[in-house]
């Protein structure tokens, strides 16, 4: 039954996961678990090098299931287990983001609260024009409070962050590529098509590398001063591996 709410495929070097939990992939303990499930699975796969997320939904995932938070605001009891369950989703999130991997979210439909909170853990983010997205939490009283408030902040900036959570706007997704919210938008009947050729680009390129350059990127995000010592230590690394090797005699053969 959880296996029914995010699909895994495998192929390869790509990890292909569509959440499928109908209608719009709204966000539960069930539904969180399964996530965290296929994490897990694709965490241990270390010739998978990109994860890609899609959906196959009428939505991204249009965020935290309002049935469960109808049924919990209501007593100081029910809105601990509320608050809890906001700190596993940040939890479960913090993995993806921080997963070896190569994370891409194909947005082709709605994201919004913590459905774009999902999107906004991923490496990258690639949506269709007409795509909406958004943190319309304060509407409800609420903020995006499963790492958008962060996160946002994060990837697109002080400007870009206020303008959409404190004005609870949801904009399309060429706004939000202006925004530099998502690296990549595309018109919608090309969407699938250009994600997947972007993730397979991505899968084909060593996945030790890809983790050493997220590890190393993740320093600079930090402002960690060791950084450069970490790029230094990931260079002596990656020198040593056998395919590594054969690459750059590959391309300088090549170049001579």
């Amino acid at each position: 039954m959880l296996a029914r709410m995010i699909a895994l495929d495998l192929d390869g070097a790509l990890a292909v996961a569509t959440l499928s939990r109908a209608p719009v992939n709204a966000i539960d303990e069930q539904w969180l678990a399964r996530l965290d499930a296929v994490l897990h699975q694709v965490e241990e796969k270390r010739d998978v090098g990109v994860l890609l997320l899609r959906s196959s939904e009428r939505a991204f995932s249009a965020g935290a299931d309002l049935a469960l938070m109808k049924s919990r605001f209501d007593s100081a009891e029910g809105r601990s287990r509320m608050v809890s369950f906001v700190r596993e989703i940040q939890r479960v999130y913090a993995r993806l983001e921080g997963m070896s991997q190569v994370t891409i979210a194909e947005i082709g439909a709605p994201a919004l609260g913590g459905g774009l909170e999902l999107a906004l853990s991923c490496d990258l983010r690639i949506a269709s024009d007409d795509a909406r997205l958004g943190l319309p939490e304060t509407r409800l009283g609420l903020l995006p409070g499963a790492g958008g408030t962060q996160r946002l902040t994060r990837i697109a900036g002080e400007a870009a962050a206020k303008r959409i959570i404190l004005g609870a706007e949801v904009v399309s997704g060429h706004q939000a590529a202006a925004l530099g919210i998502v690296q990549w938008s595309t018109p919608a009947d090309s969407l699938a098509t250009r994600a997947r050729a972007l993730s397979g680009e991505i899968a084909a390129l060593p996945a030790a590398a890809l983790a050493e350059a997220k590890r190393c990127i993740a320093a600079a995000i930090a402002r960690d001063p060791g950084g450069y010592e970490m790029e230094l230590d990931a260079t002596g690394t990656l020198l040593a591996r056998t395919d590594t090797q054969e690459r750059v005699r590959s391309f300088l053969e090549k170049r001579r």
